[in-house]
């Protein structure tokens, strides 16, 4: 796997860069469930720097940006494990296969590579998604500006012609 399709599999959360661990098992060639198992069973080897469980509230602003919901990666109920990458590189350790063994070479690589980048292409991303929102939110208040200026010009141009249709008085 090339190290530009595994950057798309990391993410910025607290501020650290991680993968999630069905990004990893599928990269693995192993079943999540497999994956956390394994983890599981050496948990004194990934301290809370290398590996923390995201909350409901980190997991569904990941799966609206990332649109991971689907059965087959994971049941969207649990809480999906991250790991930053001293993490990745302790699941070397755990899982022996020569895929897992090559593929965290190329994960390693990648999170390198990202740290090399001059500016954080994600960070540009997210940016840009708030920016759409924050546009889409103008958009709605400029269309009330509008609805509300178009309400006051008729009510003007109501005023200006009942004005001129009113009964005059005085000398004709």
């Amino acid at each position: 796997m090339e190290v530009a399709l595994i950057q798309t599999h990391i993410y910025e959360i607290r501020g650290m860069n991680v993968m999630l661990d069905f990004d990893l098992a599928e990269i693995y060639s192993v079943s999540t469930k497999a994956l956390n198992q394994a983890i599981k069973r050496n948990l004194e080897r990934f301290p809370n720097d290398f590996m923390f469980k995201l909350s409901s509230s980190e997991w569904k602003r990941m799966r609206s940006q990332i649109v991971t919901a689907s059965q087959r990666k994971r049941n969207i109920k649990a809480l999906p494990y991250a790991f930053t990458e001293h993490g990745v590189t302790m699941l070397a350790s755990i899982l022996r296969s020569d895929v897992a063994i090559q593929m965290n070479i190329a994960i390693v690589r990648a999170f390198i590579a990202l740290r090399e980048l001059p500016f954080d292409v994600r960070r540009l991303n997210s940016d840009m998604i708030q920016l759409k929102d924050k546009i889409e939110e103008h958009d709605i208040e400029l269309a009330s500006l509008y609805a509300l200026i178009d309400k006051m010009i008729n009510e003007k141009e109501t005023e200006r012609l009942s004005w001129e249709n009113r009964e005059r008085i005085g000398f004709k």
